[in-house]
């Protein structure tokens, strides 16, 4: 799966539904790529395509099930790898870790404002 594929399938989890236009601008793609994108995760059954209860004219992607288990085994596979690759570090390491944290949750908090794009 491509980190693009990955990356929308994480956002439609974190954010819920989404237009493809405003999935395309959180992932930084053209709206035709994104089209493609979306037809092809759906094939795989990890996205469908919904109307928009609020506006009959819009169609939203949604997480499947199957989606939102990917999603979760994607994320547990990458807390295991972390979890053996800081046992392998020194005390001094795991220390300076920690100490960093604050900084690396603020990064992450920012990350998540930016590929969300504004307020809706």
């Amino acid at each position: 799966m491509s980190l693009t594929s990955a990356a929308t399938l994480a956002t439609l989890d974190r954010t819920g539904p989404r237009r493809i236009t405003d999935l395309a601008a959180v992932e930084g793609v053209t709206q035709p790529a994104m089209t493609t994108l979306v037809r092809v995760i759906e094939e795989s059954g990890l996205v469908e395509r919904r109307g928009d209860a609020s506006d009959k004219r819009v169609t939203l992607v949604c997480l499947t099930e199957t989606g939102a288990s990917y999603v979760r085994t994607r994320r547990q596979a990458g807390v295991h790898a972390f979890e053996r690759l800081i046992g392998e570090l020194t005390g001094d390491e795991v220390e300076a870790l920690v100490a960093a944290l604050p900084a690396l949750k603020h990064l992450a908090e920012l990350e998540s404002q930016d590929r969300e794009g504004p307020k809706q």
